[in-house]
């Protein structure tokens, strides 16, 4: 995908209580903040239809959903900052 065309899923996520925050990037980079750490995990994802595939920068592997507009990741909700 080129770079000039976001992904549609790329801008800032949240847990409800914004403690949990993931920026996906358009270029395919997001960074994870955490409370105060504002890039406690950094790396790059994959969408493929509405699945996410995380790889960190330390080799770590995740992955998630999204349904109705909700990403469903590791246990957490979180959802879009308009």
């Amino acid at each position: 995908m080129p770079e000039s065309t976001p992904h549609p899923y790329a801008g800032m996520w949240h847990t409800a209580d914004a403690r949990i925050r993931h920026e996906l990037l358009p270029e395919g980079r997001y960074v994870e903040a955490r409370g105060n750490r504002e890039a406690a995990y950094t790396g790059r994802y994959v969408v493929t239809g509405d699945h996410i595939d995380y790889v960190d920068d330390t080799g770590f592997t995740a992955d998630g959903d999204f349904v109705d507009g909700v990403l469903y990741h590791a246990g957490m909700v979180l959802r879009r900052v308009r």
